[in-house]
């Protein structure tokens, strides 16, 4: 399908299937903005420009699905959510991809995230400043906060009325917690004998009807468990169902399954037009503007595989994960890990942990869990396998887990380059380097011990740990200075001045909180940044 210029007006569909009025630009007409990617980047900031009048095309790899009609409470069948073109992984400690941290479809990985939107404390963005390791960011958390209290009201989050870490909040949550699963409170029980504070996380799904601009209402969540294999109502607040209707109200239009694959540039070295892939026919879009915002991975892949941006050699470099170790055991109480909202509780009391050998912190959370996900997991961290897994699943109702999301520091040994492989659309498959430095290792160890004493505490038996590392940060730092990363501190390159990236990419450094609502306010305001210089 060529997207001609005949049709002004297209449709896409809705979270029940039903088609929204779209404006449609046709490839030849110069529009004002291309955006590439629809996750927790790309949709706030195409909201943001379409509202201001700008002509904008955002381009999607995946499909645009309605949830209520596409989505199933069935694992197998919600892979399809996952990001699982190959991606090569190195290092001492590989990075596995695909429902570990990357997603594809109108709404990006939100589509499958678990909604956990704590926002970081401002110690964060100073970690060289505290520590003398690692790198500071080039804005802080006074840049971001009027953000975070705009994204929070819009989404919709849930959370307590009173929240007892970082600096006291200037409005409240919009509305009151989800209630606690069996893990929450299991985890709740062990915290309360150690003298750990805990509270009802902030997430960003309802725990009551909300009336959203651009959207309509929204339905509360059913507690259904199933957050990482997409909401099926839309109490979940992915792009999907928040930023995207918002930005197609405005007059962006969405060209899901465009994959892109080229920028060219004009005589003055600024992107005059995107190349993508629309079902096998290359098109090319023109463009006064390019905001990248195809995440951690694809970023910089796209980057490489044209050779731009990067006249300071860093796009691809300071590749980070969250620390992010699990510890499960089994309890007495009938716990059902499949439902209630994952991570109901939450605990910044290891934030910044005193007399400790590493730089950093962390926060503890409680965890749910699909079946299909914790025996996948059985079989990688404990080599269960036949009937030694299937007896184990026979506890299944009856685990529950904790685990941490910690900082982790840039290293040069961690990087993405371009593989000599080949993918399906004949471009180099990324390969990713990665191991775990000594500061990894030790706060992981510090948390390890916390959990296994919460467990124990609350009762737990057959206790085991399985270390990860959730999430893909970095490989497009935000900076200063030029030599040093790719793009300034409002997300514009240093080589290209029409082209910007919104994304995780660019943080400098990993932040001891969930990325999705980071991500997020930077997009608004490098959005709004970049508003204020075209005025």
């Amino acid at each position: 399908m060529v997207h001609e210029a005949a049709d002004q007006f297209g449709t896409a569909p809705d979270l029940y299937g039903r088609p929204m009025p779209m404006r449609r630009y046709a490839v030849n007409e110069m529009v004002d903005a291309v955006v590439i990617g629809t996750g927790a980047g790309g949709a706030p900031l195409l909201a943001r420009l379409a509202r201001a009048g700008l002509k904008a095309v955002a381009l999607e790899a995946g499909q645009h699905w309605a949830a209520a009609r596409d989505f199933a409470t069935d694992e197998h069948s919600q892979r399809k959510l996952f990001w699982t073109d190959e991606r090569l992984s190195a290092g001492q400690d590989p990075v596995p991809f695909g429902s570990n941290n990357s997603g594809i479809g109108v709404g990006g990985s939100t589509l499958h995230y678990t909604a956990y939107v704590p926002r970081p404390q401002p110690d964060d963005f100073q970690l060289y400043t505290e520590f003398g390791v690692g790198v500071d960011w080039p804005i802080g958390y006074e840049d971001l906060e009027p953000y975070y209290e705009e994204l929070e009201t819009f989404l919709g989050v849930s959370g307590p009325a009173s929240y007892p870490w970082g600096k006291a909040r200037r409005s409240a949550y919009a509305l009151p917690p989800l209630p606690l699963n069996g893990a929450a409170q299991l985890m709740q029980r062990g915290c309360a004998q150690l003298g750990i504070r805990t509270s009802p996380a902030p997430n960003a799904a309802l725990s009551g009807p909300y009336f959203q601009e651009g959207v309509g209402w929204r339905a509360a969540c059913t507690n259904r468990g199933f957050c990482q294999a997409g909401c099926t109502t839309g109490a979940k607040a992915s792009m999907d169902v928040t930023y995207i209707p918002l930005a197609i109200h405005y007059g962006a239009e969405i060209r899901a399954e465009s994959f892109a694959t080229r920028l060219e540039l004009d005589p003055a070295g600024r992107i005059a037009s995107v190349i993508y892939d629309h079902h096998g026919v290359e098109q090319r879009q023109k463009c006064r503007y390019v905001f990248l915002c195809a995440g951690a991975i694809e970023t910089p892949r796209l980057l490489l595989i044209n050779d731009l941006g990067n006249s300071s050699m860093q796009v691809g470099q300071n590749f980070m994960v969250h620390t992010g170790m699990q510890v499960w055991g089994q309890f007495e109480e009938d716990v059902r890990p499949y439902k209630g909202i994952p991570g109901a509780l939450i605990s910044e009391d290891t934030h910044r942990p005193e007399q400790v050998d590493f730089a950093g912190g962390y926060l503890l959370q409680s965890i749910g869990v699909m079946p299909v996900t914790y025996a996948t997991q059985l079989a990688r961290g404990r080599g269960y396998w036949g009937e030694a897994l299937m007896r184990c699943m026979r506890g299944y109702n009856h685990t529950a887990g904790i685990n941490i999301l910690g900082d982790c520091l840039p290293y040069p040994g961690n990087y993405l380059e371009l593989s000599g492989e080949m993918d399906a659309r004949g471009l180099p498959k990324p390969r990713i380097h990665f191991s775990f430095g000594e500061n990894e290792r030790r706060l992981t160890a510090h948390a390890e011990k916390i959990m296994r004493e919460i467990w124990r505490l609350a009762g737990a038996t057959d206790v085991w740990s399985f270390n990860r590392g959730p999430h893909t940060i970095g490989t497009c730092r935000m900076g200063h200075d030029r030599e040093k990363a790719v793009v300034n501190s409002e997300g514009q390159s240093f080589d290209i001045p029409n082209l910007y990236i919104a994304d995780n990419s660019i943080f400098p450094s990993a932040l001891s909180a969930n990325p999705a609502l980071t991500i997020m306010a930077l997009s608004l305001r490098i959005a709004d940044r970049f508003l204020a210089t075209i005025q």
